[in-house]
């Protein structure tokens, strides 16, 4: 095959060109005199008789000091379709500025000192992944569906979904001193008219009893014998702890960056008994004992640290639960079910007694819903967990399910039962019945409209530059175009 050598040679030009805008805003440009808040400003220009097509990748738009590529447009779009999203107006007006919307977010979170553990990421990734697993089938189809295998997947995840997670935590302190008056609650609804009252989607409360699996001896000291192999390995200059976490931990968000759980941190946002060993490293030339949290069993590496917060790696790894664990646990919470069923104890009773599940045993089972306009017992049904909703959708009122197994918020297995507390059924709202849903709908509207101005004011503040032929768009935002 023949490649045209001077087309090659201008289209890597082209991206040298078009790549190093970067580095032009961190000594700016003489070029540009547009006001600037914080950021130093960059300039594209334009070249003139190029094939748009011949470019191999290029910056597009320029929001403060970061860039966003043509190849992170077609990234996004590429993924949109193969998860079934459909954009409202057109892709290559939305998509741009959607990513730009989520710079503004990041900066501002950077601002902020907002921070997302490697675990919280791990535990989101994992969760998706667990999710297509039940809807695909088994690892192998889902694998063979993404064309990756699940550490493959999980790499590809991690910075999107850390992404993510910081952009709601930016949003959530935006947001958290907005409130509403029960008068700003009658007045919005009686503002509505007839047809546009809003349906309430069909909402349950459920109780859960969870028991883990007993995890036998042998699998135990399996793990731990296999943590102290790699302790001695480091500690005879044989290897890294770093190569060692890359290789070995079951902590996918981490294992990439050689177990490093990303910057500083704070004895806060770490797991308490993880936090009570890692503090009390001294020297990075030590190793950690194996620590066990509620994730499984770690060694850990300090790298740093500087007053109240260190740095540090660690490798983690889960005994695995047999099958005939599993089975016997199951059986238990059966008979346990039979046992409530026959009216010798409640499910209150019994969850306050013997769930191993801390969210909810002191609340007599009853699962909390965390959202955005705070914690409720009442869930819609695609708020549940896969697992519970698809039990709960085949039970009435009063019911009690048989157990079934699941993975929890700490990627461990458990066996599980459930009870369908209440339901209502789908209406249109009313302000006596449903005063709390309509409040809820006023707050999540109220901080709608801040967040929407506050992206707005935050546009005119920071510097924008867009290549050219993004500039006859129809952006849902004003102030792109200078």
């Amino acid at each position: 095959m023949k490649i045209n050598n001077k087309l090659f040679l201008w289209s890597v030009c082209s991206l040298a060109f078009l790549a190093s805008v970067n580095a032009k805003a961190a000594f700016g440009d003489n070029d540009t005199t547009e006001a600037k808040s914080d950021t130093s400003a960059v300039k594209i220009d334009s070249v003139e008789a190029v094939n748009p097509a011949s470019i191999i990748d290029e910056v597009i738009w320029v929001v403060g000091d970061e860039a966003i590529l043509k190849s992170d447009v077609e990234a996004t779009r590429l993924q949109a379709e193969a998860e079934g999203v459909k954009w409202s107006g057109d892709p290559d007006c939305t998509i741009p500025e959607q990513l730009a919307v989520q710079k503004l977010f990041l900066h501002q979170a950077e601002l902020d000192s907002i921070e997302v553990t490697e675990a919280e990421v791990a535990q989101n990734v994992e969760n998706q992944i667990n999710y297509w697993i039940q809807i695909i089938g088994s690892k192998e189809k889902l694998e063979e569906y993404k064309r990756a295998s699940l550490t493959e997947l999980r790499q590809q995840m991690h910075d999107d979904f850390r992404n993510r997670q910081l952009i709601e935590r930016e949003k959530e302190e935006l947001v958290k001193d907005i409130t509403v008056s029960p008068s700003d609650v009658r007045k919005y609804f009686n503002s509505l008219p007839a047809d546009s009252i809003p349906e309430v989607p069909t909402e349950v409360e459920v109780q859960i009893i969870t028991l883990t699996p007993k995890v036998e001896q042998a699998e135990i000291d399996r793990v731990k014998d296999q943590l102290r192999s790699f302790t001695d390995r480091v500690t005879n200059g044989e290897t890294s702890f770093a190569a060692l976490a890359r290789l070995y931990s079951e902590d996918p968000g981490s294992a990439r960056q050689g177990g490093e759980l990303g910057d500083y941190v704070g004895r806060g946002v770490l797991d308490p008994a993880f936090a009570n060993v890692a503090f009390n490293l001294t020297s990075p030339d030590k190793i950690s004992k194996i620590v066990e949290s509620e994730y499984g069993f770690h060694i850990i590496q300090l790298i740093d640290k500087r007053g109240d917060r260190i740095k540090v790696r660690h490798i983690l790894m889960k005994p695995r639960v047999s099958a005939e664990a599993i089975t016997k646990a199951t059986s238990q919470l059966d008979s346990v079910a039979d046992i409530i069923r026959s009216g010798r104890f409640t499910f209150d009773q019994t969850a306050t007694m013997i769930s191993d599940d801390k969210d909810t045993r002191s609340n007599n089972g009853l699962m909390a819903n965390s959202s955005e306009t705070g914690r409720t017992s009442k869930f819609r049904m695609r708020d549940l967990p896969s697992e519970i909703a698809k039990v709960v959708d085949t039970l009435k009122v009063g019911d009690i399910s048989s157990a079934f197994q699941m993975i929890n918020n700490k990627g461990k297995t458990v066996c599980a039962i459930v009870k369908l507390k209440s339901r209502v059924d789908a209406h249109r709202a009313t302000i006596t019945e449903d005063f709390q849903t309509m409040k809820d709908i006023v707050l999540v509207k109220r901080k709608e409209e801040f967040i929407n101005e506050w992206i707005s004011n935050k546009i005119k503040s920071t510097y924008v530059k867009i290549n050219d032929r993004y500039k006859n768009c129809d952006f849902e935002y004003q102030g792109w175009i200078r």
